[in-house]
């Protein structure tokens, strides 16, 4: 792993907390990177939740699980990251997201403040006991600054009694560096 990377960090730290069996969920299911990794993290037991509101993203997601032959271990859902206690009912050991816009898709549709905080707080409802919440935030697009910013409000203001929040950074890249936010629950 580079030490630049941030979504290698989160894979790392995420990788740590799912064991075979577990469930988990990719709130941001994008071109199905997370998604395929959370697959074959959880074995042939566990199950993949994995949401996201564009079509193209979800057909991305289901031709690379298909290409690895993984797509029976996922459920995909066309619908808001918000609604993740709607289709989620067990505890889960790992919930993770990627925000911004779906690389290759438009950029005009991307996450939002509002509904990213409203599945953050779902995602601490049905997280387990000592699962982890992995949060890359992109402040270099529309809108990335501002939803950046609620993140770091929303983990700022957790209680330190329920959960630990871990903030990592590259420091010296010069245009808004992505970050990657531990909740450890």
């Amino acid at each position: 792993m580079a030490i630049n990377d941030i979504v290698a960090a989160s894979h790392f730290f995420v990788s740590r907390h799912v064991k075979a069996g577990a469930t988990v969920v990719d709130a941001t299911a994008g071109n199905g990177y997370d998604t395929l990794f959370l697959a074959r993290l959880i074995g042939e037991e566990g199950r993949v939740h994995a949401f996201d509101v564009q079509q193209k993203a979800l057909d991305n997601t289901r031709a690379l699980l298909a290409k690895n032959s993984l797509e029976h271990r996922v459920s995909l859902y066309l619908e808001s990251h918000s609604n993740i206690p709607l289709r989620v009912s067990t505890p889960v050991q790992a919930v993770m997201f990627n925000l911004g816009y779906l690389p290759g898709g438009e950029r005009e549709v991307t996450t939002c403040p509002t509904e990213t905080l409203a599945a953050l707080q779902a995602s601490l409802e049905v997280l387990a006991r000592g699962g982890i919440i992995s949060v890359v935030t992109y402040s270099g697009h529309l809108g990335g600054m501002e939803e950046e910013k609620a993140v770091a409000e929303w983990c700022t203001g957790l209680s330190s009694g329920k959960c630990t929040v871990l903030r990592l950074q590259v420091l010296n890249k010069e245009s808004c560096p992505p970050q990657l936010w531990l909740i450890k629950g």
